[in-house]
């Protein structure tokens, strides 16, 4: 389950004005005065698609909060690994405790790597004692009365993702067995008598994996084997 299948948006489509007006009844729960960081992205510079309008949405929104504007971290690539530039500096500065609440226009937008990964990094957040609040989505706010209800849903779909990948794992190994693949490290195919002999001759057990193409720990196993 993707958690970007799950409250996509449309990011080229403002927001309707009663929504806006949800989103900011949804927020009187975090004080006034706080640093807020803001986060946009989409999956490319082409295709039309801006992170202007994320932007402009969120800075009206911590305006009327009264929160000040940490910084604005920006995106644009897919969100379905991790290894972005911009969102791993907010974590770098979560750590640093330089802002108090991280402010994305939707769940899709913050990450798309699927509801396990997107948990850990709320938690690493929360670990950081850093805030989190979806725009669009009012009840995905860490000060909000849903909060614990939607940690414990996403938890609980993360915990059946972990037990599906170890039942494809699982299955993936039986399937092998049964097609009669040898699973695990290939056999050393070099005997215990060749090793005495370039011992004999002189060689260190380095040298002799290096002559062999094996590892020095091969070598030394099957010298035991041999004494």
């Amino acid at each position: 389950m993707k958690t970007g299948q799950a409250g996509a948006s449309n990011t080229d489509t403002p927001l309707t004005e009663s929504t806006f007006l949800e989103a900011e009844m949804a927020a009187s729960n975090v004080p006034h005065g706080i640093r807020v960081a803001i986060y946009a992205r989409v999956s490319t510079k082409d295709k039309g698609q801006d992170t202007e309008n994320q932007l402009t949405q969120l800075r009206t929104f911590a305006a009327t909060q009264g929160w000040t504007v940490y910084r604005e971290f920006v995106d644009h690539e897919t969100g379905s690994k991790s290894d972005r530039a911009e969102f791993q500096a907010i974590f770098a500065d979560a750590s640093q405790r330089k802002f108090d609440l991280l402010l994305f226009w939707a769940l899709d937008r913050l990450s798309r790597e699927g509801v396990l990964e997107t948990l850990q990094h709320l938690n690493r957040l929360t670990s950081y004692g850093i805030g989190f609040r979806s725009f669009a989505e009012q009840y995905f706010d860490s000060c909000g009365v849903f909060k614990d209800a939607v940690i414990a849903i996403m938890a609980t779909l993360a915990k059946q993702e972990r037990i599906r990948l170890s039942e494809r794992t699982k299955s993936g190994l039986a399937q092998a067995r049964f097609r009669g693949r040898t699973l695990g490290r290939p056999r050393l195919s070099v005997q215990s008598g060749e090793i005495s002999r370039l011992r004999a001759s002189g060689l260190s057990l380095r040298a002799i994996g290096r002559e062999l193409g094996i590892s020095e720990g091969s070598v030394r196993r099957l010298a035991c084997t041999a004494a």
